[in-house]
């Protein structure tokens, strides 16, 4: 599997782009995102329900497009090569060559007619350019490799026949057959129970790690991106508001948002019954921005600026935060 090109990230975004026409004007879902992802490192998207997250990744990869009425624009590079560029065809075959996809339900994203053999082979026969034959023997190998029991038997069986757990097992094996060099995650545990939510998790991990890919995790819990992620992008209203490693999100936020968003996580050393910090108010309608932060109506550190003008991602020490009083800094929010 090659790496970045000289040293380089990746994956690299620069103002990605995504707007819906909508009767109420132009809906702008993603609103010039940039950041960057090197080879072997995981990087968490987090965020509230509707901030962007999913429709970010998916433009990149061309799941969202003109096809659905959406206006997209912006730079994107894989290992140097220019996405935006590529033929529908093109396309096609990277997405099962050179980049994984594990999406949210499992049964909508796995053929509901088709054999879980033949689903998984699929990618190597296209993309590996094997066999039936073989092709059916890597399947049940990389059934092994998810942890399913008695591969063969579940090979030649349907989606509907298999539990939730063991159908994003098989989503992850589809993700991982042909060695992609990027694989992304999008809430890839939302409609698993808790127990066995951590099973995948750290299935994925594992799988990360072992073959060098680089990952998007894409969670609306800060939580679950602690212990995944290598870096966390925070992402409201359709813009990324902070970016830092993992730790230093942890150790310490700039942007009020994602303050809020860490309060908001439940702690093991909280008493019975405690309630939930709940972020006041709603999101903004990303169909008809105001002026200002989108922030600002939800924020307790908002001054009069906040309303006033909107505040663009700046960079301290290798972390950005998009706040005009960020938090742990001189003459800041708290200070």
């Amino acid at each position: 599997m090659s790496g970045a090109v000289s040293g380089g990230p990746l994956l690299s975004v620069r103002d990605a782009r995504v707007g819906f026409g909508t009767v109420r004007g132009l809906l702008r879902a993603v609103d010039g995102v940039s950041f960057d992802l090197q080879a072997g490192r995981t990087l968490g998207i987090v965020g509230e329900s509707g901030s962007g997250k999913s429709v970010l990744v998916r433009s990149l990869i061309g799941l969202v497009g003109t096809g659905s009425g959406a206006i997209v624009g912006g730079e994107v590079r894989l290992d140097g090569q220019d996405l935006r560029g590529l033929s529908a065809a093109s396309f096609r075959h990277l997405l099962g060559r050179d980049i994984g996809i594990v999406f949210q339900d499992p049964m909508t994203s796995l053929n509901p007619v088709m054999k879980i053999g033949r689903q998984i082979g699929e990618g190597l026969r296209l993309n590996r350019g094997l066999d039936s034959a073989a092709a059916a023997r890597r399947a049940v190998e990389l059934l092994v490799e998810v942890g399913i029991p008695e591969p063969e038997r579940r090979a030649s069986q349907y989606p509907h026949e298999l539990s939730g757990g063991m159908r994003q097992r098989v989503a992850i094996a589809i993700a991982i057959a042909c060695e992609p060099k990027l694989l992304i995650a999008d809430e890839p545990t939302t409609a698993l129970d808790v127990t066995v939510q951590r099973q995948i998790l750290d299935l994925l991990q594992r799988e990360q790690r072992e073959r060098g890919m680089a990952m998007i995790l894409i969670t609306h819990d800060l939580g679950v991106a602690a212990g995944r992620a290598d870096d966390i992008m925070v992402m409201y209203a359709g813009r990324a508001v902070e970016m830092a490693t993992t730790r230093e999100i942890f150790r310490g936020p700039r942007m009020p948002y994602t303050e809020a968003l860490l309060r908001s996580l439940p702690r093991l050393t909280d008493p019975t019954h405690t309630r939930l910090s709940a972020i006041p108010g709603r999101p903004p309608d990303l169909a008809r921005r105001g002026t200002g932060c989108s922030f600002a109506p939800r924020c307790t550190y908002r001054s009069g600026r906040c309303e006033a003008e909107e505040p663009v991602l700046s960079r301290e020490g290798g972390r950005g935060f998009a706040c005009f009083n960020p938090l742990g800094t001189s003459g800041g929010a708290g200070a």
